[in-house]
């Protein structure tokens, strides 16, 4: 079945990658290893672990864990990707361009929405327009530039008024088809399509958005039923959809945890389906009390130490002193004991398993040398204050790697360092967002387009969404500008593989591991299976008689 549908930043610690697409080989558990095969009961409800999502159910408004997984339920893309990469059309007929930079999107006529109304050219075009629109406030509005007339819904410069109500780049053809006319050539747009901010919606949301975040109307596999917040959200099938991956089961009910361990416990006692993740403290255990039932599989996503690089900590301070940090931590003994050897030691900044991933473009920076390390840290003229904090959030299952990798900095270097734990998901990208950040943020990026370009444009571009530590260097942007406007898609990938070995030369980040997905699901389902951006595939799940 499908690849990944939405780009996020991952709420939890256990989960590395070498997932199955064109540049890499999956691994671990197959779909329907299950020990005991029982009749199914087609309509029935399932559970699954999450934890409360940080903004209302709006597609262009979430771009974290907790919230996608649900909205890529309810809503469903022009495109997806399937496991080697190769673009699937979904609720689009076709998707084409002679030139990269005018794009014609053909609809397919029969998708209704879950209130029964079509989805036309309109529900697109309208539903882009309100969220590219800098009054809404929308997380993922800048996944909009590029489209001509971005600027002119979206204004630069703060506090400034949109000049117009739409992008000029939009137009509706019929009721099926739109075009989409970028500012320059763009040779993996429609990769792009794939990502849950391209979703259409109904005339209905625009009467009251926000009571629309709450009850979502989407055009996807289940339709909304409630959201007990804090507690738990449920979606039921849709039986009028038109999409490939018809739900095989009744519905999902979103169970919200404060913490992982809590989940695991309910897991084995019964009380929850399906996780996404094991914590650390049960890594050791997990496979033996499952058995057939744990899960040990690849994907694409990498953890690293965002920098907060507005504080006055690294507002001037030399990328040799980040270079020695990065080289202070001992990656190989920490994946190995820590977690318990169910993540890979980074060597760069693309997840294994995207088109363009290079091994050890880092070069020795993700190599762990104490003494060159305090040498670089020294050359750059120390870290200021001479004390780091790395914040985290406490229900993903991060408190004992975060110990580990200060301890693995302090004793290397003498930097003395601290985990700074938000209480939840939302807490941790609340304090992201209104640049608290101390000194360094728990990133954990997955696909949602399997190019490189995803890893690179959409967290180190300036005004980024996913730049949550706010880099910005206009030599950077232009080479990533030059990347997009390549001629065709390889030399667009190609290009990004340049950029991605400049980025030593900047230390944006602190590439620390490749994730994988390390999770397990109780006696009363099966067919389980997990796709490339590392959730699991609610569609084909069956709940067992």
């Amino acid at each position: 079945m499908r690849g990944a549908k939405s780009a996020k930043w991952v709420a939890g610690a256990a989960i590395i990658a070498l997932a199955a697409t064109a540049c890499g080989g999956g691994e671990g558990n197959d779909k329907g290893k299950d020990s005991a095969k029982g009749a199914v009961d087609p309509n029935g409800i399932f559970s699954i672990e999450v934890g409360e999502p940080q903004n209302p159910l709006q597609p262009a408004n979430t771009m974290e864990s907790n919230g996608s997984i649900v909205t890529d339920a309810i809503f469903s893309q022009l495109v997806d990707y399937d496991p080697a990469g190769k673009l699937e059309m979904i609720n689009a007929e076709s998707v084409d361009s002679t030139d990269s930079k005018l794009w014609t999107i053909k609809l397919k006529k029969d998708w209704k929405f879950h209130d029964g109304t079509p989805v036309t050219a309109e529900s697109y075009v309208k539903a882009w327009n309100w969220a590219a629109n800098i009054t809404n406030a929308q997380t993922n509005a800048s996944w909009f530039d590029g489209i001509k007339g971005y600027a002119d819904v979206h204004p630069a410069k703060e506090g400034a008024k949109p000049k117009a109500d739409a992008m000029s780049g939009l137009k509706v053809v019929d009721d099926y088809t739109f075009t989409v006319e970028l500012d320059t050539p763009l040779p993996y747009f429609a990769y792009k399509l794939g990502y849950t901010v391209y979703s259409p919606l109904p005339e209905s949301f625009y009467a009251d958005p926000k009571a629309a975040g709450e009850k979502p109307v989407g055009n996807g596999a289940y339709k909304f039923e409630s959201w007990d917040h804090k507690k738990q959200i449920k979606v039921v099938r849709n039986d009028d959809y038109k999409g490939l991956d018809k739900a095989k089961n009744g519905g999902v009910i979103f169970k919200n945890y404060t913490t992982i361990e809590t989940a695991y416990e309910d897991l084995k006692s019964g009380n929850v389906d399906v996780l996404r993740q094991i914590g650390p403290k049960d890594l050791p255990v997990y496979r033996a009390d499952l058995g057939d039932r744990a899960v040990d599989k690849a994907y694409s996503a990498i953890q690293t130490l965002g920098v907060a690089m507005y504080q006055k900590q690294w507002k001037d301070t030399d990328p040799k002193v980040l270079q020695g940090l990065s080289m202070a931590i001992d990656r190989d003994t920490i994946t190995k004991t820590v977690l318990q050897g169910t993540r890979e030691p980074a060597t760069g900044w693309v997840a294994k398993g995207v088109l363009g991933h290079q091994p050890n473009v880092a070069g020795d920076v993700t190599k762990y040398d104490p003494a060159k390390a305090k040498a670089l840290i020294k050359e750059g003229g120390g870290v200021p204050g001479n004390k780091v904090f790395i914040q985290f959030n406490a229900d993903g299952g991060h408190k004992e790697w975060v110990e580990a990798v200060c301890n693995s900095i302090t004793q290397a270097t003498g930097v003395e360092c601290a985990g700074d734990s938000k209480a939840d998901f939302q807490a941790d990208l609340d304090a992201r967002d209104a640049k608290q950040v101390k000194s360094f943020y728990r990133g954990g990026w997955v696909l949602d387009y399997p190019v490189n370009a995803n890893f690179i444009s959409d967290l180190f571009r300036t005004g980024a969404a996913g730049n949550n530590g706010f880099f910005s260097n206009k030599d950077l942007d232009a080479k990533i500008k030059a990347a997009d406007t390549a001629p065709s898609l390889d030399e667009s990938v190609k290009a990004y593989q340049e950029v991605e070995k400049e980025l030593v030369n900047y230390m944006p980040t602190i590439p620390l591991w490749y994730y994988k997905v390390n999770a397990g699901y109780s006696e009363k389902v099966q067919n389980v299976d997990y796709a490339q951006d590392g959730d699991p595939i609610l569609t084909q799940v069956e709940v067992k008689k």
